[in-house]
């Protein structure tokens, strides 16, 4: 038996510098245990409702997450519009779908950049996020922002997207999906590349089932399950089916979400072509009285959007329930039985957002 020792890894780490510590415990190369410690940027948002109306708290959900933010804000819109009883309009609810998409390919290419940077390729780190930089210039075109966008509304949309804008967004996407068919090749085919992910970091069907893993952690173990099916947004009159593995490794974890990429630009193809002309949005009358359990498919996997009104303008409660939470316990058994030098791709391959967890 080898000598055991416990070995800190973050919470400053260059690899991951969102703020994560793991207590490591290791048998010569080998972990054998880790130890999570989280809770380092608590910011108090769901708290605010409080002293911001219902309304206002849209822009204060919103900045949970720079990445994901767009769906941040849909997710709670929604959840008040089932209270209130709100039907978004068609055109409304395909605007939404769009910018879904585009907040998957911008997180996408994000997390593919870092893992690129994580085993040491910088040139195809900057690829990815070259690629990126369009989506965020797409984004910038259509709502204003970057990263924090504030078109979502209760009851629809704040801004149309004109029809010359559509053009520019399927223009750039179809330039975009030679470029990402180009880096596929150098993720999955790359011999260094395989020999650092492929039967690292395995989890099964059943551990990914049984630790209520999501999102692509969880269908690269086979977990047919994307909270897209159940046709929020406009979803339900989009055509696609969840994108699955049954590998189960960080290899499969990477090839899900390059193949989610491609069907991203699919949806969005879709979308553009069945969206037709007419409201954005409808007026919310009155305050919302009731409660809401909403489930959207943040790029990350299923986020959970609670909310519980009075009659009142203030909310009783809001509450989340982001994506990263709910693989952390599927990370750790991943991590089990792996090398300590491929701890820090393992932990990427959840594509962590300890922001979005800790809010």
């Amino acid at each position: 038996m080898g000598k055991t020792s416990i070995i800190p890894f973050g919470p400053q780490h260059p690899v991951l510098p969102e703020p994560i510590h793991l207590d490591l415990v290791i048998e010569d190369e080998k972990v054998i245990e880790a130890i999570p410690s989280i809770g380092f940027v608590h910011r108090g948002l769901e708290s605010l409702v409080d002293k911001k109306d219902f309304n206002e708290m849209t822009y204060v959900v919103e900045r949970t997450c720079g990445i994901c933010s767009f769906m941040h804000g849909m997710g709670y819109c929604e959840s008040v519009e089932h209270i209130m009883d709100i039907e978004v309009p068609s055109r409304g609810r395909f605007l939404r779908t769009i910018w879904c998409e585009m907040s998957r390919l911008h997180s996408h290419l994000l997390w593919l950049g870092l893992l690129a940077d994580g085993f040491g390729f910088e040139s195809l780190f900057y690829e990815c996020w070259r690629m990126r930089e369009k989506i965020l210039d797409l984004f910038e075109m259509t709502t204003g922002g970057r990263c924090i966008f504030s078109v979502n509304k209760i009851g629809g949309v704040l801004k149309d997207i004109e029809d010359d804008m559509i053009k520019t967004i399927l223009r750039v996407l179809n330039d975009m999906e030679k470029e990402i068919n180009t880096i596929k090749k150098t993720f999955l085919l790359d011999y260094t590349v395989e020999s650092r992910l492929k039967e690292v970091g395995y989890l099964s069907k059943q551990q990914a089932h049984d630790l209520g893993c999501a999102g692509p952690f969880a269908r690269a173990s086979g977990v047919r399950m994307d909270m897209r099916k159940r046709g929020y947004a406009a979803y339900a009159e989009i055509d696609f089916e969840p994108i699955t593995s049954d590998i189960g490794d960080s290899y499969a974890r990477c090839q899900c979400r390059i193949e989610e990429l491609t069907q991203s630009i699919d949806i969005i193809r879709q979308a553009a072509a069945k969206m037709t002309q007419g409201e954005i949005a409808v007026m919310a009358k009155g305050n919302p009285k009731g409660e809401y359990f909403m489930r959207v498919e943040q790029p990350r996997g299923e986020a959970i959007y609670y909310v519980k009104a009075n009659g009142t303008k203030f909310l009783d409660r809001m509450r989340v329930r982001t994506p990263t939470f709910a693989n952390l316990p599927g990370m750790l058994e991943a991590i089990k039985g792996a090398q300590l030098a491929d701890v820090p791709l393992l932990i990427l391959t959840i594509d962590p957002c300890i922001s979005c967890t800790e809010r």
